[in-house]
């Protein structure tokens, strides 16, 4: 049996969050703020990342735009409880993380790679 685009989105999100145990969770949203694949903890909202990842992904192309840094690649937000990282996934999609207090930021920013570029293929 074939798998659909979406099915295949959730594999790679497992299998980038098996690579890298220090992801919680992560989501696949479409510029328009849709989710498209995801593989978050029962306890948060799809809906809520969707809306905000696609914020921020808008917020972060201007800010790189307007003072000069060429195409956003990467935004990285941290709290006292984690971080979020997010990474465009073409121009239609970005990809989503959130990521334990202590992680090992350059093992997922690598796995982030890695799964952008195999989603771009199923995005598009």
């Amino acid at each position: 049996m074939t798998k659909n685009r979406s099915q295949q989105m959730v594999e790679r999100l497992r299998a980038m969050q098996a690579a890298s145990p220090d992801i919680e969770a992560s989501a696949i949203v479409s510029v328009d703020g849709l989710i498209m694949a995801s593989a978050l903890q029962a306890d948060v909202e799809e809906d809520r990342v969707s809306a905000m990842s696609a914020a921020m992904l808008s917020l972060g192309e201007r800010i790189a735009s307007e003072l000069g840094r060429g195409g956003l690649d990467q935004v990285y937000i941290k709290g006292d409880a984690g971080s979020i990282i997010l990474t465009a996934v073409g121009a239609e999609a970005v990809l989503t993380a959130l990521a334990r207090q202590d992680a090992k930021l350059g093992l997922i920013f690598l796995e982030m790679r890695r799964a952008a570029e195999d989603l771009v293929k199923l995005v598009g």
